[in-house]
């Protein structure tokens, strides 16, 4: 295995919970692929330039987009962040703004001990 996925609070977890079984197990989909090719294509998983280290887990199910903002962490550990159904070409700016703080919460809490 090339990579973990783990996720920090529960905003994953809420977006995923909300998505139906087809989605949600095309998302598992992309994970797989995340968890184990080395190069995952694009695609799939991007970085997003100016951000700071933030990436974007592309889904596609049907005609629906779905992103889910992560980062690396220790290069092997994928942190799930914020999902959201993408509706327009342009990325929700109060998405990418979620996804941001969490990404600041997320180091600041691991650096103080996980607290």
């Amino acid at each position: 295995m090339k990579r973990r996925i783990t996720f920090y609070g529960d905003h994953f977890t809420e977006f995923y919970s909300k998505q139906s079984l087809k989605v949600q197990k095309k998302i598992e989909y992309v994970f797989n692929l995340i968890r184990q090719v080395e190069r995952v294509p694009e695609k799939f998983f991007k970085h997003l330039s100016g951000t700071n280290g933030l990436y974007e887990i592309r889904v596609e199910y049907e005609s629906n987009i779905f992103r889910i903002f992560c980062c690396l962490d220790e290069g092997k550990l994928v942190v799930l962040f914020n999902g959201f159904q993408k509706k327009s070409q342009k990325t929700p700016a109060n998405e990418l703004e979620k996804a941001k703080k969490l990404r600041e919460e997320y180091f600041k809490s691991k650096s103080n001990g996980g607290k």
